[in-house]
């Protein structure tokens, strides 16, 4: 017990453990230099009479036992000793007192191999066997002085911080498995990465550079045509994940019972052809309204947040009822984004009578044609003219081209037509082709989204560039019928900007399997509160004039901190997977790095085959194609305001409105009866 009596029996029997020591040591001068100390005088009767019966003891028999004994003792007085611990004391200069003491009091017995009757030859053995001892002291005294509690070895915390991780492989008919390796206490322990249900959607983060594509998305592909998925993807920078998925195909055509054809959507360089108003997919007006927010969100993205305003929500009813008019107009000869856009263009004198043809719009045109026969021009300005103007940046030659023909449908999953679907964007033009693409997409997903069709996959590289509504219903309803998608962003605060917080919440919320690079910022934050606390241990040091104490405490402490995943190096991932009933995961958090065969990707990049090229668009049929687009609403416009009015000029509304308009003293209201 630490009692004070205690502690002074301790320090006494120390004490004189040290005592003795010195006793001995002096002995040991005294017979192996005992002519020195005679010629001194420091010799006398009674003290030979006490130690000569000393010297027959087998301890003093050899001056290296004795010697050895002597600092036996020295330690041993030294093993209870508690002295005040000092910072600035370590343990290179100890090891230096001691290893250097040892030797001189080890080395100085050579001297008594001269003539041991030599005042100056004994002098200097007991000189240098003292300055040996005093320097063991020395070294023996700091060593109980010295911190052993080495606090700052782990600075960044990251032996504290790991944990255990998924070591073993689980593969499915629907998995992606990524081998990789971390650190548990010090020791790299090799692990796997097991999405074995993508289903439930996989988010893939990280900024520029972090690694998405080369370590996860890339694997995604290749593992999902390797099990025969078919596949929607979008490839932000064409054609870089879709000559992996081309080449993949190739790799592994033998796998699917039916084989799969391969289409590319290249805006730039059209190659295939495919319209995503298909009347044949467009069952009934919900789909046409779809189709308009879709293009209308996406050519102006701002809207997104003011979803529900009238000058919002005014062009895409407007649209929408363009979209089903051409839908219904000879079964949907022209029903075409390029259509839509040109008879969108057309005078209202013109436009309005047409629209008034089709009675199942009527209830969308009706506050158009009332504010415009009430001369309300600013107004219907105010609701159309986003509309024309947004639409009027897609009046393209190749975007018409690609969207006019019909090499293939977009029922990717159909299990007599499978289908891997690549739609390319480009950087330099994403405005534009942004909301083309967003409408291709979200046409897909109306077709996929089907029971009883194949297994799928929906890849989505820089999700944020395209608007795809209800994204989080996909994700909640496909899963049961094999839809597995893979949305790429670089930050969460991207995915706020273009898709709205709202909207960005329920994305990041809804997904179940995350893996995450290096992220900054709000992003980092919520991961790390979404991989959760672990236990960790603590130690604390205090140094006092008396003592020093060492306390040691456990606390929850976050696994991942948001510090971490921000210094995170490419190619170094943390995440956390999803499991299901009959194929449970206990370890679901992880913090690894991802391992790749440099050497092997290299290589096979290197044998990739180019993209099929089947057939060269000339200038002249793209050109042809335009003109024959507006041709076609120009006929469209001719052939329905005469079968309204028979007997009359097309041109007449036009004067007649133009008349109207030169007296308003009379204020007569339009009319558009002809």
């Amino acid at each position: 017990m630490q009692t004070g009596e205690n502690i002074q029996a301790l320090r006494k029997i120390m004490d004189f453990t040290r005592l003795a020591s010195l006793l001995m040591l002096a002995i040991h001068f005294y017979l192996y230099s005992y002519g020195a100390f005679h010629e001194w005088g420091w010799t006398a009767p009674l003290i030979d009479k006490v130690i000569t019966p000393l010297s027959k003891l087998p301890l003093f028999k050899s001056e290296l036992l004795s010697k050895a004994a002597a600092i036996l003792l020295l330690a041993i007085s030294q093993i209870g000793v508690k002295g005040r611990k000092e910072e600035k004391i370590n343990k290179e200069s100890v090891i230096a007192y001691l290893i250097t003491g040892v030797l001189i009091y080890a080395l100085s017995h050579l001297c008594l191999s001269f003539q041991s009757g030599n005042k100056q030859v004994a002098l200097f053995y007991i000189v240098t066997t003292l300055t040996g001892y005093l320097l063991i002291l020395t070294g023996a005294s700091r060593l109980s002085r010295l911190i052993k509690i080495t606090l700052g070895k782990d600075i960044f915390n990251n032996e504290n911080e790991t944990f255990p991780q998924h070591e073993q492989l689980i593969e499915n008919e629907f998995s992606v498995n990524l081998p990789a390796q971390y650190i548990l206490k010090g020791k790299v322990r090799q692990s796997w990465i097991n999405f074995i249900n993508l289903f439930r959607g996989l988010l893939v983060i990280g900024t520029p550079g972090a690694g998405k594509t080369y370590f996860v998305i890339r694997h995604v592909i290749e593992q999902h045509i390797k099990k025969g998925f078919s596949m929607f993807l979008y490839d932000f920078k064409f054609d870089d994940l879709s000559r992996i998925a081309y080449n993949a195909l190739l790799k592994y055509y033998k796998n699917y019972k039916v084989k799969p054809r391969f289409y590319t959507i290249d805006l730039d360089n059209p190659k295939y052809r495919c319209n995503p108003l298909d009347p044949e997919s467009m069952e009934d007006i919900t789909d046409a309204t779809e189709a308009s927010r879709t293009i209308m969100l996406g050519l102006n993205k701002d809207w997104i947040r003011k979803q529900g305003d009238f000058f919002v929500e005014s062009p895409i009813n407007f649209v929408t009822a363009v979209i089903w008019y051409l839908r219904k107009y000879k079964d949907g000869i022209y029903c075409t984004l390029p259509h839509v856009i040109e008879l969108i263009q057309t005078d209202y004198e013109q436009l309005f009578p047409v629209l008034q043809m089709e009675p199942e719009i009527e209830v969308l045109i009706n506050p158009f044609i009332s504010a415009f026969i009430n001369d309300a021009t600013d107004q219907l300005e105010g609701q159309i003219a986003s509309a024309k103007i947004s639409l009027g940046r897609l009046a393209s030659p190749k975007l018409y081209y690609v969207l006019t023909g019909n090499d293939f449908t977009l029922d990717i999953n159909n299990p007599e037509a499978p289908k891997i679907v690549c739609v390319g964007n480009n950087p330099q033009k994403i405005q534009t082709y942004g909301a083309v693409l967003s409408l291709y997409v979200s046409r897909m997903i109306k077709l996929v989204n089907r029971k009883g069709q194949l297994k799928s996959s929906l890849i989505f590289d820089e999700f944020p560039t395209i608007y795809l509504n209800n994204i989080d219903g996909l994700m909640a309803t496909a899963r049961s019928n094999k839809v597995a998608t893979t949305l790429g962003i670089q930050d969460y605060s991207q995915l706020k900007k273009d898709y709205g917080r709202e909207q960005a919440e329920v994305i990041m919320n809804i997904v179940g399997n995350v893996i995450s690079g290096q992220v900054t910022g709000d992003t980092a934050k919520q991961l790390s509160e979404r991989f959760g606390k672990i236990n960790q241990v603590k130690e604390s040091l205090s140094i006092n004039s008396m003592d020093t104490s060492v306390s040691k405490s456990t606390q929850l402490d976050y696994a991942i901190p948001a510090s971490k995943i921000s210094t995170l190096s490419s190619g170094e991932f943390v995440g956390m997977v999803a499991d299901e009933p009959t194929n449970k995961i206990d370890l679901k958090i992880f913090h690894n790095e991802i391992i790749n065969d440099h050497e092997a990707i290299k290589k096979e990049e290197a044998a990739y085959q180019p993209l099929p090229k089947i057939r060269e668009v000339s200038e002249e049929e793209i050109m042809e194609n335009y003109n024959k687009v507006k041709t076609d609403i120009m006929g469209l416009i001719e052939e329905e305001l005469a079968r309204r009015n028979p007997a009359g000029a097309i041109v007449e509304p036009k004067k007649l409105a133009r008349g109207q308009r030169k007296q308003p003293q009379k204020k007569e209201k339009r009319s558009l009866s002809l």
